[in-house]
């Protein structure tokens, strides 16, 4: 077999009627750049998430900048985030002059650890990324009361995380992403929600952040030529916001999918100590952006050249924590400063998980992975 990580033509043959016909809309009115596809699709997020303001733009990475650009963060402001994650969520950090501050994270969940965040809060901590990785919420309870006891704000990093529901204590129900002051999504391709390009948008429920996220996007204007803002040149096309929204209404469904193939691959690993399974938090549902294991005393490497010699795709997020970067590389932190993230970017790897997967797919896998595994000593 060759199994890709995601299926993304598998997927677009089974829309191709509907994804064709919105595309072929945008080809005959030419309308590429916010063209009314794009703000149908943002309405239709809107709804969806239960928010008050979606606001599209160019890319997830772009999507983190315009919400700490909003927040008016200044040169030396420190920003706590997690050291296991893409560098999206420090580079925009760094990029703006700010500081990134790391912090290590839960090995279950592999989310970011409230009691890491609470230690690292000091005089110039403004702001709290938490990142919802590989398909769960992290702990919001618990970080949104270290923000509001500290006048915080927290920018949600939902791009792995897009249609998850978060439980609070109380019992309330809100999507992953609008919880924080602001939340950020990407639509890249493989992405649960994903377009055929790059995209990206973000959340709030704050009038005054969304107005001024808008114009930061569209190069800081509000009236055409007048730049109340410093902004960016950051907008979701057209093209990709007919893709979007078709795909939108099947975003549960492509959960859904994703679910029954974690099922059956935790049901395969069950009785493996070699390998533990990915295990989703009490206050959250899982959508599975990533199918993460974690080995015990497997041969890593070894595994992933068995995988590949049969035709399985994998992959390991991540292999190297921030603080390891040497772009991020900070006299604060050394080797060893976070072993959870150390330790889990030494032993995670991640299988194909995707809408399309059959059971014939999911099987061929088991088999191969338990078969390296069982042997490995």
């Amino acid at each position: 077999m060759n199994i890709p990580m995601v299926d993304l033509q598998g997927q677009y043959r089974r829309l191709k009627t509907e994804i064709d016909r919105e595309i072929q809309k945008v080809l005959d009115n030419a309308s590429f750049i916010n063209g009314s596809v794009v703000a149908e699709f943002a309405k239709d997020l809107e709804k969806y998430l239960g928010i008050k303001h979606v606001i599209p733009c160019g890319n997830g990475t772009d999507a983190l900048q315009v919400a700490m650009m909003a927040l008016d963060l200044k040169p030396g402001d420190e920003v706590i985030t997690t050291t296991f994650t893409f560098i999206a969520t420090a580079e925009v950090i760094a990029l703006l002059g700010l500081t990134p501050v790391l912090v290590d994270v839960l090995e279950d969940t592999m989310n970011i650890d409230p009691s890491a965040i609470r230690k690292a809060i000091t005089s110039k901590t403004k702001a709290i990324v938490p990142v919802h990785l590989f398909g769960q919420c992290a702990n919001m309870d618990e970080i949104m009361a270290i923000a509001d006891e500290n006048n915080l704000f927290v920018i949600e990093d939902n791009a792995q995380a897009i249609g998850a529901n978060y439980t609070f204590k109380d019992g309330s129900v809100k999507k992953a992403g609008t919880i924080g002051h602001i939340g950020t999504t990407s639509f890249f391709p493989s992405k649960n929600l994903g377009a055929y390009g790059d995209g990206g948008a973000i959340f709030t429920n704050d009038d005054k952040l969304a107005e001024q996220m808008r114009a930061v996007v569209n190069h800081g204007m509000k009236v055409r030529y007048y730049h109340d803002y410093v902004g960016i040149n950051s907008r979701l096309d057209s093209i990709q916001a007919a893709v979007l929204k078709v795909k939108l209404p099947h975003l549960d469904d492509f959960a859904k999918a994703r679910n029954y193939a974690a099922n059956y691959y935790n049901s395969a690993f069950a009785a493996c100590e070699k390998i533990t399974t990915p295990i989703t938090a009490k206050f959250t549902n899982h959508v599975f952006h990533q199918y993460t294991l974690i080995l015990n005393n497997v041969d890593r490497a070894g595994l992933q050249k068995h995988l590949s010699d049969q035709g399985i795709s994998n992959a390991v997020y991540y292999p190297v924590p921030l603080h390891q970067q040497k772009a991020y590389k900070d006299d604060r932190y050394e080797d060893g400063s976070f072993p959870i993230a150390e330790k889990l970017s030494n032993n995670v790897i991640s299988l194909p998980i995707h809408t399309e997967m059959t059971d014939e797919q999911l099987k061929f896998i088991s088999d191969a992975v338990l078969e390296f595994s069982t042997s490995s000593n």
